[in-house]
């Protein structure tokens, strides 16, 4: 892994349900979060919201007035506009066909000069992956054979794969990714998940704060790693932080994740009942200020 992973990366989650979608709203909100110091933005996927009218006992927190860009598509416009790291927080990969996402992020990775990072997940939204023709029910057995298959399409010629869920005969992709695979990153919140991440993952978003539940998660991780004859030091972890009104608290957190030794962190302003753009931003410029993110970003 690379050294960049010695010093925690600050970026933010771009608030994609509380935000206009015009173009010039994602232009504004993406340049001037760049110009305080940010190093990342974060991106959440859903394809498909489903209508609480028609599942009537629907308790996700998103339904079919959420707003959501589709990351991929979002990732290209901004590629243009911005040096930032582009990460999916994250993919619903089983959802979706191996193949053509392997060929997505390889044109974000390519339009970017290298900046993206890949974070995937199974997701829980039952609805989107029958209208996508997928089966919710084996999609962690999927993710596992999605990867193998993802880094063989970034790093060879001509890939023949035959596996329980994907095939691929004599073909592959033109032109590659700079990054040679592009980097993977999980999710997921079950053992069964930490230890996915352990044998197979380059870095991790926890689903969690600080404590004896995260210090848990990881060790369930690194043994994983070790299990699969990995170093676990090489794996990074991105923590999350969401805004409470208090930016000395959040300092405070800043450095308690710093001090975990996670290598990114992102700010998240969703949820926050913050006014549109402009509130999202001074909240994002205030914490900007409180970190020196001009001065202390890598």
């Amino acid at each position: 892994m690379s050294s960049t992973l010695q010093v925690m990366q600050i970026g933010v989650v771009y608030p994609q349900t509380e935000l206009p979608t015009d173009v010039d709203s994602v232009r504004l909100f993406v340049e001037r979060v760049e110009g305080l110091g940010y190093r990342h933005i974060l991106s959440y996927d859903h394809v498909l919201g489903a209508d609480p009218a028609v599942h009537t006992n629907w308790n996700g927190p998103y339904d079919i007035d959420t707003t959501f860009h589709e990351p991929f598509v979002l990732y290209g416009f901004i590629a243009a506009i911005s040096s930032l790291e582009l990460v999916t927080g994250i993919i619903v990969a089983p959802q979706r066909q191996t193949a053509l996402l392997a060929k997505q992020a390889t044109e974000v990775d390519i339009l970017s000069g290298g900046r993206l990072r890949l974070g995937m997940g199974i997701g829980w939204n039952a609805v989107e992956y029958e209208a996508l023709g997928q089966n919710f029910r084996t999609r962690g057995q999927r993710e596992e054979e999605q990867i193998t298959l993802l880094r063989r399409l970034w790093t060879e010629r001509s890939v023949t794969h035959h596996g329980r869920f994907d095939h691929v005969t004599g073909a592959g992709l033109s032109p590659a990714p700079v990054q040679r695979p592009i980097p993977i990153w999980l999710g997921g919140h079950s053992p069964i998940a930490y230890r996915r991440i352990g044998r197979l993952a380059d870095g991790w978003f926890p689903e969690m704060g600080l404590g004896d539940e995260l210090d848990e998660a990881r060790a369930l991780v690194n043994d994983a790693a070790r299990l699969a004859g990995r170093d676990p030091s090489t794996l990074g972890m991105e923590g999350r932080l969401s805004w409470d009104s208090n930016v000395h608290e959040l300092v405070d957190h800043v450095e308690k994740w710093r001090n975990a030794r996670a290598t990114h962190l992102s700010i998240n302003t969703m949820n926050s009942q913050l006014s549109g753009t402009a509130g999202h931003l001074e909240v994002l410029a205030e914490i900007a200020d409180a970190l020196q993110l001009g001065r202390t970003q890598p």
